[in-house]
């Protein structure tokens, strides 16, 4: 697995609702992140996305963006996380 010192990965969990993506993406975009990669599904009722972002132009600390995701998903009834990749592919290695 490749190492990837500017990107992270962020995790999405919860009912499905109009804007999500939206309100992440903007979120993202105001601190200077760029998505380069996104998946999404809906199971029943159930959304679920995985982000692969860019931090290297990052204008906020890496702890500040994860109490925002935090913040947000808790206003809107989600679980949404963030880890860097290399600690993403360290905890999901086999």
């Amino acid at each position: 697995m490749r190492s990837s010192k500017n990107t992270a990965v962020i995790t999405v969990l919860g009912k499905d609702r109009v804007g999500i993506i939206a309100g992440i993406s903007n979120l993202l975009a105001g601190y200077s992140i760029n998505i380069n990669d996104i998946s999404q599904t809906i199971m029943d009722d159930v959304f679920t996305m995985i982000m692969m972002v860019d931090l290297k132009d990052v204008k906020i600390e890496e702890s500040d963006i994860s109490d925002k995701l935090k913040e947000f998903g808790k206003e809107n009834g989600l679980s949404v996380t963030i880890q860097h990749t290399d600690l993403f592919n360290a905890m999901h290695r086999i």
